[in-house]
């Protein structure tokens, strides 16, 4: 018999790792760094299925500025960097969205 969890006095005092291996990660999107940023930032995203993935920027307007990911990904850890060479100083959006899931974060530009 494995030993999931124990607990000593209500408290969690040890958890068997091993049975994590096969629990699917969820769906993550981080905050870019570095933030604030010139000219380049990384921004790093985890899918727990494979899945069909728009990664798009936006600027304060809700206007699409660049696509930086639009295509089926497996399961994993990814990153994607963006550029902003040519895009003005302010405040922009990135936007992680699949046919499960979709969050959006924001991000600082200084020229």
């Amino acid at each position: 018999m494995q030993r999931i969890i124990s607990y000593f006095d209500g408290s969690v005092v040890d958890v068997d790792e091993a049975l994590f291996h096969d629990v699917p990660l969820p769906f993550q999107l981080r905050q870019n760094y570095p933030n604030p940023f010139n000219p380049a930032t990384v921004i790093e995203y985890t899918l727990p299925t494979a899945t069909v993935v728009t990664f798009t920027v936006y600027n304060l307007l809700g206007e699409a500025v660049t696509t930086l990911v639009n295509e089926r990904k497996l399961p994993g850890n990814y990153r994607a960097e963006w550029n902003a060479d040519g895009f003005s100083s302010g405040v922009y959006f990135y936007r992680l969205h699949t046919h499960q899931y979709t969050e959006v974060k924001k991000m600082l530009l200084i020229r």
